[in-house]
Order: C-alpha cells, then structure tokens, then sequence
C-alpha cells in the first residue's frame, strides 16, 4: 500500500496532481482543500495517500493533512458514497467543517455539496455519526484551546444567540483549555462585546 509520496511536482489539474518520486511519476486525485495549498509546479510536496484497486483501474488519492485522509477513509465506508463523492465532500467543506455537521446532524451543510442528495447525505450523517475521530471533533469545536464536548456546546449556545459561525469559532480560540460551559459561554460573551 503506497502511503505516502514525497517528491516534485509537475502539474496540476483539478482534481489531479503529477507528483515526482525519483523519476516515477504518480497520478494523484486530491480535494480542492489540498489542491489550493500545493506548492507552486516543481517544487517539493509531500501528500498522505490512499491507494484504490478496482477492477477496472488504480487510483491514487491524496491529501494534505491526516485528518483529511481519515475523513475520507470514514465517508468511503459509507453505504453508497464513492471515492469520488468523498472527495467531493471534502472539495465542498473542511474536515471541521464536516465533523460539525455529523456531530448536530445538519443536514443542510451536506446537502450544498455538489452531487449529494438530501437521501445521501441522511445516510452519510447517520453512518459518520460517533465515528469520526477525536481529533477531527476538536476541530468541529473550533479550538484545540477549549475542549471537545465543552467547545461545541459553546459554539453552538453563541450561535443560539445570533453570533455568526466564524464570530462563535474565533471566541472559542481566546478561551482557556478546560474551560466549562457556563464559564466559557460567559468569557467568550465577554471577547465578542
């Protein structure tokens, strides 16, 4: 299983990447998260992979980040979601992004991405629920700084409020790290007013 490549790289064309590994040349479908964050062409890039056999092709996924590799390992168990429809989603929303939405179950974010459906993304929300990991629902909470279950509680009473998502996000960042609900409600009101 190729997991990694780390070499030059030669083109890019949405969705694909030519990476160069001493001399061999590795096709790579990426999302556009990772697709915007390249390097300039022929300079060193480095991309977590995940390697596809079917019967019919090889293809190579890449990513910029672990978590977006896992994510796109979790959406790819889902009954009735390809490798292109995964990438799709991460194309569509960040790995927080997504996390978030599975974690309140909104179906609506899911629903934006090109080429999901309101029945697809139903069943994406219910397979993904509980299964992304820790480390991607610390995301979902905004912050690293104020802790998973708490941060997302926050986040979502300031959204309660009528703060926008991106207001809510940036309070979570000023606030300490074990920080409680009530308490970390109260602070991030405080940087907001």
């Amino acid at each position: 299983m190729i997991g990694k490549l780390t070499g030059t790289l030669l083109e890019k064309n949405p969705p694909q990447v030519l990476v160069d590994c001493h001399g061999v040349g590795y096709e790579v479908d990426v999302p556009m998260s990772t697709f915007f964050n390249l390097p300039a062409v022929g300079e060193k890039v480095a991309l977590l992979t995940h390697f596809i056999v079917r019967e019919d092709a090889q293809i190579l996924y890449g990513f910029g980040s672990a978590e977006e590799r896992e994510a796109f390992r979790q959406l790819i168990k889902v009954n009735g979601v390809g490798p292109r429809t995964a990438l799709a989603v991460l194309s569509g929303m960040s790995v927080g992004d997504l996390a978030q939405a599975v974690s309140t179950q909104e179906t609506a974010r899911i629903v934006k991405v090109p080429g999901i459906g309101k029945k697809t993304a139903e069943r994406l929300l219910l397979e993904l629920k509980g299964k992304l990991g820790a480390e991607l629902g610390a995301v979902a909470g905004g912050s690293a700084a104020a802790g998973g279950d708490a941060a997302l509680d926050i986040q979502q009473a300031l959204m309660a409020l009528g703060y926008s998502e991106k207001d809510a996000a940036a309070a979570l960042k000023s606030l300490p790290k074990d920080v409680g609900v009530s308490e970390g409600i109260k602070l991030a009101l405080k940087a907001l007013g």
